[in-house]
């Protein structure tokens, strides 16, 4: 079982930047796959960026230029930087991850942190 923890939400202004980050503990497999979507009110959910335990990102092109997603495998933590952050960035924002072994795919999520960004 993987728990996944996250932190570094809050409230900014627009143009201003937060860090979020997301911690794994339990059974972590060596190939997987982290990320982070994101959900407004009456919205559906939506991938915003997620990087491989290779080190391989990709983005949404909504934020494409203004997020940074990284990870530290010592730590097994993943990050999100949000620079530019435009109010249309406010979501509730969740860490996902997906485990990989043999022909079983195991996906977790974490209790999700509010960004709201004003005008």
């Amino acid at each position: 079982q993987v728990q996944l923890v996250e932190s570094g939400g809050g409230l900014v202004q627009a143009g201003g930047s937060l860090r979020l980050s997301c911690k794994a503990s339990g059974s972590i497999f060596s190939i997987n796959a982290m990320g982070w979507y994101r959900q407004a009110p009456g919205k559906q959910r939506e991938l915003v960026a997620r990087i491989t335990s290779s080190g391989s990102p990709n983005y949404a092109d909504s934020v494409k230029g203004r997020f940074l997603i990284t990870r530290d495998n010592t730590k097994n933590t993943v990050y999100l930087q949000m620079n530019s952050l435009k109010p249309e960035d406010t979501a509730v924002y969740y860490c996902n991850r997906k485990d990989y072994s043999g022909s079983y795919v195991l996906e977790h999520w974490g209790q999700g942190t509010q960004v709201t960004v004003s005008s």
